[in-house]
């Protein structure tokens, strides 16, 4: 039996009630044949192996690294069943489907089994690079093979001595006389650096060419395959796997290049900026990995408060079960009115990507990824707590989901980082303009009282940004974040209300978050205005 049902019909809900989405070629009956075959694949085959893959994880032996039992053949129906190529471009076999579809699909993987949405997670990234930046040589090369699935792709950034400072890198290439590298250095944390799922893996790397100026200045991005045209294997290798807290089946790599060959993306010491493609991407998927995970420790909480039998009833003395007493009721009702706010976020990015609104896309993407993960762990927190004593054993299974949650605050830019992101890339770069127009949008679903305190809050962050008094727009960064998050989800979760039938639960979930958590964005607001 599985432990997570996706939660179709609330999927549909929200992108063709709510957000109002709109397609040529797919209309609701459509939209939900794909989410019913998906849903199908990641109840029956992916959430079987989630608990298996935490007990097992992943394991190196003489070089070579190998999941855990059934992700492998788990793998192979997943792209059988064309899932891999859902929105990429038809020229290189993918199916051209919009994102703001891909997202409930994408929600599934990461919600059923985490470690395994990872390797699909990371390989999208490496497509929307090598789409943006590479040859054409490079795209008909690598794209036909990523996209179908039988490659996969990673990112190879990080190095042990620079975590996000990606100026302190190390990692040489050395320019052949035949017009390629040979890339030398050693990477950590690479995420499916290696594995057994696929024939091939494609490296994206960031290192630093000879004669390369200092700093992020002289970062490029190459392309390293794991096994070469002729079918030798290139000089890369996982030297070793990092023991974590959580996401124990996905493997994380030590990777080391010893003179690997090394393929240019574009042109020298553009690296960095080819990079963000594929990390902005990366960003808005660990965002709706947070919903994934709240949803199904929601899920999971909810089964268990509905039949585990504690204490009296208040009113009748009658012994009942632990949904029936109101705190936990609350909780239940926080975590399911969080999840929901943060899939409307989230959706809405992925609708602002389909409709190219750059504007839209990058002021949501530091939101989406740290507003919606910092909400994830609060809700499989939650959901611990709902299981009582057993939820801190896990045999009861609300362990692993926090214990799996606890990265996604941290990898692809720790959640401080997009809060920088967002105060100094996002509104202090236009003296707060685009921010500000999109705060005038919230304002027919939520108080005036909160829309007037955020415009507030992001003049007194521009107008800093205007002194050069950085230190102080990164101290009110992260509160500026999350009271953006708290009331633009509120406001998501008016729409909710709005669209939905009274006495619905979705329609009490909007009542709920607008009574009992969109308060909280007035703390965060007293912050963000003390003078």
């Amino acid at each position: 039996m599985s432990d997570y049902h996706p939660p179709v019909e609330e999927m549909l809900f929200l992108l063709h009630d709510v957000l109002g989405f709109k397609h040529e070629d797919l209309d609701r009956e459509t939209c939900a044949a794909v989410l019913d075959e998906s849903a199908k694949l990641a109840s029956s085959i992916l959430d079987p192996l989630n608990r298996v893959g935490d007990r097992e994880g992943a394991t190196l032996k003489d070089g070579q690294v190998y999941t855990a039992k059934g992700f492998k053949e788990a793998y192979a129906q997943y792209c059988e069943g064309g899932w891999n190529a859902l929105p990429f471009d038809p020229e290189y076999g993918g199916q051209g489907m919009p994102w703001a579809l891909a997202f409930p699909v994408q929600e599934m993987w990461q919600g059923a089994n985490l470690s395994f949405g990872l390797c699909p997670l990371l390989n999208q990234g490496a497509v929307e690079a090598i789409s943006s930046h590479g040859s054409q040589e490079q795209k008909e090369k690598c794209l036909p093979h990523l996209i179908a699935g039988d490659w996969t792709g990673t990112m190879n950034l990080t190095e042990a001595h620079a975590g996000s400072d990606l100026g302190l890198i190390r990692t040489r290439a050395e320019k052949q006389d035949d017009g390629n590298y040979k890339i030398s250095g050693q990477k950590i944390f690479i995420t499916y650096g290696d594995h057994d799922m696929a024939e091939n893996i494609i490296h994206l790397v960031l290192a630093r060419a000879t004669d390369a100026p200092e700093d992020v200045k002289g970062i490029s991005m190459f392309i390293v395959p794991k096994i070469m045209d002729d079918g030798s294997k290139n000089k890369v290798s996982c030297i070793g796997l990092e023991h974590k807290l959580g996401i124990h089946a996905s493997p994380t790599c030590t990777m080391e290049f010893d003179g690997a060959t090394g393929y240019l993306i574009g042109q020298e010491n553009m690296g960095l900026k080819y990079m963000f493609t594929m990390m902005n991407n990366a960003r808005l998927s660990v965002g709706l990995q947070g919903v994934a995970l709240a949803e199904r420790a929601y899920q999971h909480a909810m089964n268990f408060a509905q039949e585990r039998e504690q204490g009296k009833c208040v009113k009748t003395g009658e012994r009942v079960p632990i949904k029936k007493h109101a705190d936990v009721r609350r909780m239940l009702m926080q975590m399911k009115a969080l999840t929901m706010a943060g899939r409307a976020l989230s959706y809405s990015a992925a609708l602002a990507h389909d409709s190219k609104d750059e504007s839209l896309t990058g002021l949501l993407t530091p939101i989406v990824k740290a507003w919606c993960t910092d909400m994830a762990v609060d809700v499989a927190s939650l959901g611990m707590q709902v299981f009582g004593g057993m939820g801190f054993i896990e045999e009861a299974g609300a362990a692993q989901y926090y214990r799996d949650v606890r990265i996604l605050p941290i990898y692809e830019g720790t959640n401080g980082i997009q809060a920088a992101d967002l105060v100094f890339r996002k509104v202090a770069a236009d003296g707060g303009a685009y921010a500000l127009s999109y705060i005038e949008t919230l304002k027919e679903d939520v108080d005036e009282t909160y829309i007037s305190g955020l415009g507030a809050a992001t003049q007194k962050l521009a107008k800093l940004g205007q002194e050069k008094d950085l230190d102080e727009m990164g101290w009110l960064s992260t509160p500026y974040l999350r009271a953006f998050g708290t009331i633009a989800g509120g406001a998501m979760m008016s729409r909710i209300g709005r669209a939905a039938e009274q006495g619905t639960e979705s329609a009490d979930h909007a009542k709920f978050y607008k009574e009992n958590i969109l308060p909280i964005a007035r703390g965060y607001l007293e912050i963000l205005n003390l003078t």
